[in-house]
């Protein structure tokens, strides 16, 4: 079955005159890789940064994009000529459907971009032109490593922001590669900033020193103790401090984290009401930490996300309310006080994995253990089941999940 094309933001005026171009269009130019099985992992794990145009052949909107993307690289070329620095590249998915299952490709064409051979999560999703695109890679070309020149400025940073600072002997040197590495990852998600030499030599009684400053003033640091020269035990201690175990969604960023492929556990819940928020972190942490990767913890604003709470027979005022969004179906945690029961919530995603909430709503509560004499009433409800509480969110064909809302509500 072949996938769904996707319209670029694109004006039909111009698609004979993009229609023209390609037939004009000398590919032999353009420095575009082609990716497969055998070259993907080395072409991408030597790539500072990687642009990679996921297409098929059959799709009207890939084919305009392609002199496209063609031209933004050759001047992209122009101006960053080390052919490891900045590479463009593309995936002919119907020949190579293996990769665009790795990469959890859905629709076409669709712009992922690369650092040193990891997929980030924002894919490109700016305008689809020339200018548009050779902007997008001189930006990520920006340096996300801020300098410190002076002690003072620690004092000043932005609490409000989760910042990484490190403190170096000197910028050339495998401590600081690691670490502006680990920067350029996750840059869209914590403040990086370092100093140097004497300024940095207070912080330096024992080495190089990275530490993280969380959000909030009252909040202390945290130091991190591994080898700074080992990129893994850097990249994750810093992703664990800069990617939260609990996320808040939005509009703008829920399109992304649906395309991270795993179901919501998320939290509604007035924004003023940090008690909740915070009760539901403690227990996400306390009960769920070994199932992250498989199911996103998100927390959500009653308010903004009113659609999905009424679809799910809920308002502002019943928050807080948990549910789990399948993609498919949303399921509602009983009653947010059970979280005081141990081990309830992780039940709950338990039962999401195991298919025991997508069964129940369907078909009803389970048949449970019964005790002598009442084996007929089991018989009865797995022959006649009630309704439950899950099959009353919504008729049972119905697919929901919490990004589907009307376009005036954008």
């Amino acid at each position: 079955m072949k996938l769904l094309a996707i319209s670029p933001s694109l004006d039909i005026r111009f698609v004979p005159v993009i229609l023209l171009v390609m037939g004009l269009s000398t590919p032999g130019q353009a420095e575009i890789t082609s990716l497969d099985s055998g070259n993907i992992d080395d072409v991408l794990n030597n790539a500072g940064v990687a642009l990679v145009n996921f297409y098929a052949d059959w799709c009207r909107f890939s084919q305009m994009l392609h002199p496209i993307f063609e031209e933004a690289s050759n001047i992209v070329r122009e101006e960053f000529p080390n052919t490891k620095q900045v590479v463009f590249a593309r995936v002919d998915c119907d020949q190579h459907s293996d990769i665009a299952q790795r990469y959890r490709i859905t629709k076409y064409p669709t712009l992922k971009l690369f650092r040193n051979g990891m997929m980030m999560k924002r894919e490109y999703r700016g305008q689809r032109s020339v200018t548009a695109i050779a902007d997008f890679i001189r930006q990520q070309q920006v340096d996300p490593v801020k300098e410190i020149h002076s002690m003072e400025e620690v004092n000043t940073v932005d609490r409000s922001k989760r910042n990484i600072i490190g403190y170096f002997e000197k910028k050339d040197c495998d401590n600081y590669h690691s670490y502006e590495k680990v920067a350029n990852i996750l840059r869209d998600d914590c403040t990086f900033l370092a100093a140097f030499g004497t300024v940095s030599e207070p912080e330096r009684f024992s080495g190089d020193n990275v530490i993280y400053k969380p959000v909030g003033e009252s909040v202390p640091d945290m130091v991190f103790l591994g080898s700074l020269a080992n990129f893994d035990l850097t990249y994750a201690w810093a992703q664990d401090k800069c990617v939260p175990l609990v996320r808040e969604i939005t509009f703008e960023n829920g399109e992304e984290l649906t395309e991270e492929g795993i179901p919501f556990l998320i939290l509604f819940h007035v924004k003023e009401d940090g008690e909740s928020l915070e009760k539901f972190q403690q227990e996400v942490a306390r009960q769920l930490i070994s199932e992250k990767g498989s199911i996103n913890f998100l927390h959500a604003d009653c308010e903004k996300f009113r659609h999905p709470l009424l679809h799910i027979q809920k308002t502002p005022a019943d928050c807080p309310v948990i549910a789990i969004d399948s993609f498919r179906h949303m399921y509602v945690f009983p009653d947010f006080k059970d979280l005081n029961i141990p081990g309830k919530l992780r039940q709950f995603v338990l039962d999401l994995h195991s298919g025991k909430l997508h069964r129940e709503f369907h078909h009803g509560p389970d048949p449970t253990d019964s005790t002598p004499g009442q084996e007929e009433t089991a018989g009865e409800v797995a022959s006649s089941p009630p309704e439950s509480s899950f099959q009353k969110l919504a008729p049972s064909e119905t697919r929901y999940t919490i990004l589907s809302r009307d376009r005036d509500e954008l």
